[in-house]
């Protein structure tokens, strides 16, 4: 990006006059002050730290301009100063008026789960045809998005980006905030419901997406899913995916190993699809990109191409080798009921001549409802499937003590939140070459510093 700071002033509405920074330009924006590129204009927030408290930082380290809030005193006089009612505010204010600039097509995603590994997949077959941004990592709040918006080059035909909640109103704001040509929601969990109390609600926030839908958008969702297809139902522009043969795109014939899925669609009766993970549960996430790719007409072995060899987010769920030559289904980033019955599913499909080990800890934000649905896990550990199970965090208490009956005591271990150590010890000894292992948390619990022990 370019932008002279009195473009920047006018895209924000700056309180005082910068027509004296005609001549200044930005080529980035940051709101860390130890982040900062070239030419940077810093963007204050307003949070637990005040950014306006970093303003000496942001100098140091090369920020050309600043944002600085109404409220706050001490104006540096060292610095070109954009004076605005509120630094969030206009960084969404910026980013809006960025967009529109460069007017690429866009494309928002949100669900309960898969929404960053769909992102990825829609990112990698629309690039086949399309010079495509995507949002990096999971920068998908409302400082995320803009962040995502402002990094995008001039050259850009789509984006892809991804939206994340955790409150009603969140994706109001976002999906107003990007305007999408396509909005698309992959499932409705129970991520989140310690905030909204039921999945009637959650479909309800996650509806929200829609709401800055262009006139002639076209909304994308799981037609499986009731809460879904139900709050659906008045929308002009509407696609479809699941496995019911009343879907707009539906997958068949899915067989999966612990490196690759594969599957058939329906309506694309020509092409068998493959994509680089386990699990049936990842067609769905497949589906959306397919749909997508549809809608904008990508070439179907463009589609299977792209999917085959997709660039995932690092910390979704994949395999990896262990420094005992074990293998790792890794999958620590986020967890919810829903994502780990799925993921013990597919973690279990296969035969091995080793054991099966699965660690899983905490699944937070569940909040009145955390004891029943730790607790409902039980159902998915059997074993004869999985040898071993290690429990870490708090809240998993509940089902330690539901497996007490059903696991030896030499194959049940429990660990406090602040164990993780003792956990990487015990856990250790018990590996041997070719055993698997599931490691699935929220990232609360720090299962990537499991993970990097494992493996260094």
């Amino acid at each position: 990006m370019k932008m002279s700071l009195t473009e920047v002033s006018r895209a924000v509405a700056a309180q005082n006059d910068t027509s004296e920074y005609e001549e200044n330009d930005i080529t980035s924006v940051a709101f860390d002050s130890r982040q900062l590129e070239e030419d940077a204009l810093f963007v204050p927030l307003v949070s637990e730290n005040d950014g306006h408290d970093y303003i000496q930082s942001a100098i140091k380290n090369g920020a050309v301009a600043t944002f600085w809030q109404a409220d706050h005193e001490n104006v540096p006089t060292d610095i070109p100063v954009i004076i605005v009612n509120n630094t969030l505010e206009a960084l969404q204010m910026l980013s809006q008026y960025y967009l529109a600039k460069i007017n690429p097509k866009v494309v928002a995603i949100t669900g309960s789960n898969g929404k960053t590994t769909t992102k990825d997949m829609v990112a990698s077959v629309l690039s086949t045809q399309f010079n495509v941004t995507k949002t990096n990592a999971n920068f998908n709040n409302e400082i995320g998005v803009p962040m995502t918006i402002l990094d995008i080059e001039p050259n850009t035909e789509i984006l892809v980006v991804e939206m994340g909640m955790d409150r009603p109103g969140q994706l109001d704001l976002l999906s107003h905030l990007v305007e999408p040509d396509v909005a698309a929601v992959t499932m409705i969990g129970e991520a989140h419901i310690e905030f909204f109390g039921t999945r009637d609600k959650i479909a309800d926030a996650k509806m929200e997406i829609v709401n800055g839908l262009k006139e002639d958008g076209i909304f994308v969702y799981n037609g499986d899913e009731p809460l879904l297809a139900q709050r659906s139902e008045n929308l002009p522009f509407t696609k479809t995916f699941g496995l019911s043969e009343d879907d707009d795109f539906t997958a068949y014939d899915i067989t999966s190993t612990p490196q690759a899925t594969s599957f058939k669609v329906k309506q694309i009766e020509d092409t068998e699809f493959k994509i680089p993970m386990l699990g049936s549960y990842n067609v769905n996430n497949a589906l959306v990109a397919i749909a997508i790719g549809s809608l904008f007409r990508i070439r179907e072995e463009n589609m299977a191409k792209a999917l085959l060899e997709v660039d995932l987010t690092n910390n979704r769920t994949e395999w990896i080798e262990g420094t005992k030559h074990e293998k790792i289904l890794s999958d620590v980033y986020n967890s919810n009921p829903t994502a780990v019955k799925e993921v013990l599913k597919a973690f279990t499909a296969d035969k091995i001549n080793g054991r099966k080990i699965a660690v899983l800890g905490d699944m937070l934000e569940l909040g009145d409802q955390s004891s029943q649905l730790h607790a409902s896990l039980a159902d998915s550990l059997n074993p004869d499937e999985v040898q071993s199970v290690y429990l870490i965090g708090d809240e998993i208490k509940v089902l330690y003590d539901k497996l007490v009956d059903v696991y030896p005591a030499q194959n049940l271990f429990y660990f406090k939140a602040d164990q993780l150590d003792d956990l990487y010890e015990q856990l250790n000894s018990e590996i041997y070459e070719g055993d698997e292992v599931l490691l699935k948390a929220s990232h609360g619990i720090h299962l990537e510093q499991l993970l990097a022990k494992l493996t260094d």
